[in-house]
């Protein structure tokens, strides 16, 4: 018989556990670790943005592109200065071949960050753009 404590793990803990399944290319099971944190969270709430962030990610590298896009998105709405959301959502945003929107993510991110893979992904994006057979 399993205690009723059993049932609810430590948010920190399943966190933890989480980062290190995606560390290890495990983005399923990382998902599967976050889903109570995930779920102990309404809809309409902020929660935690490192929580959505963490998601997103495992979203993103199991092709969930929707659903890496709406945490992605609930981050930056949460805090519009994380450079990393805004690059993570360029990214996921190009995966659709929504180059227009992603391009506009990764400028944002690189203005605030010029980290060299933040201006690589975003010379990709650029290219594309350029290559696009249906630019006028």
């Amino acid at each position: 018989m399993s205690s009723p404590r059993a049932n609810h793990q430590d948010p920190v803990a399943a966190f933890r556990r989480a980062d290190r399944l995606l560390s290890r290319h495990r983005p399923l099971e990382a998902l599967d670790a976050l889903r109570p944190v995930l779920e102990a969270h309404g809809p309409d709430e902020p929660g935690d943005a490192s929580v959505h962030l963490l998601a997103g990610r495992a979203y993103l590298d199991s092709a969930q592109l929707r659903k890496a896009e709406a945490a992605f998105v609930r981050v930056v709405e949460t805090d519009p200065a994380d450079h990393y959301a805004r690059f993570a959502l360029g990214k996921t945003l190009q995966r659709q071949g929504r180059l227009g929107e992603a391009e506009t993510q990764l400028k944002i991110a690189s203005a605030m960050d010029p980290r060299p893979e933040y201006q690589e992904a975003l010379g990709e994006v650029r290219a594309r753009i350029a290559l696009a057979p249906d630019r006028p």
